[in-house]
C-alpha cells in the first residue's frame, strides 16, 4: 500500500535550518509529483511547495520563497524539503503527500490539500528561541 513517512522535524530557533525528509513506499516514485504542507494550529493545511515526476520543477508558496527547496531522490524513494533562514511562522506540522492522478508539470495549480488522497503522519517543526 501507497505510505509516505516524514522525518526531521525538532526544535529549531529562528534563523535556522532543518531538513524533512519524505519516504515513500508502494508506488513508483517517478511516477507522481509530491507536495509538502504545513499546518499551524488553527490555521487550514496550506500547500508549501511541490515538485514535478516529468522535469522536477518545483513550485513555492510565497511565504517560503527562497528559503525552502524542495528535491527528490528517485533511487531513494525520498523527496526532501530543505528549509533555511526559519521564523516563527513557519511553526507547523509538516506533511507530505501525492494523490493518484497528480503528476505532471506545473504541480503548484494542483497544490490544495483537498486534490490529495495519500498523506504522511506529519512532521512537526517548531521555530522559537
Amino acid at each position: 500500500q501507497v505510505q509516505l513517512v516524514e522525518s526531521g522535524g525538532g526544535l529549531v530557533q529562528p534563523g535556522g535550518s532543518l531538513r524533512l525528509s519524505c519516504a515513500t513506499s508502494g508506488f513508483t516514485l517517478d511516477a507522481y509529483n509530491i507536495g509538502w504542507f504545513r499546518q499551524a494550529p488553527g490555521k487550514e493545511r496550506e500547500g508549501v511547495s511541490c515538485i514535478s515526476n516529468t522535469d522536477s520543477s518545483t513550485f513555492y508558496a510565497d511565504s517560503v520563497k527562497d528559503r525552502f527547496t524542495i528535491s527528490r531522490d528517485n533511487a531513494k524513494n525520498t523527496v526532501y524539503l530543505q528549509m533555511n533562514s526559519l521564523k516563527p511562522e513557519d511553526t507547523a506540522v509538516y506533511y507530505c503527500a501525492t494523490a493518484d492522478d497528480y503528476y505532471g508539470t506545473n504541480c503548484g495549480f494542483d497544490l490544495h490539500y483537498y486534490d490529495m488522497n495519500y498523506w504522511g503522519k506529519g512532521t512537526l517543526v517548531t521555530v522559537s528561541s
